[in-house]
């Protein structure tokens, strides 16, 4: 699993080797699913909007 991690961080994400071991797991996830979405490799979970996360008036 590491060692498809540091690919897609190195390769794809643009991180050096050492970035990848200093960045915390849970982000590094996060960015590799961001950008999977970005490529149409996954689809979001669920899609939402500001309006619907802030209601108006504020």
């Amino acid at each position: 699993m590491f060692t498809r991690l540091l690919y897609l961080a190195t390769a794809h994400l643009g991180l050096t080797v050492e970035q990848f071991w200093h960045t915390p797991f849970g982000l590094l996830l996060d960015l590799v699913e961001c950008w999977k979405q970005e490529t149409g490799r996954a689809k979001p979970y669920r899609e939402a909007f500001i309006d619907e996360i802030i209601p108006p008036g504020i």
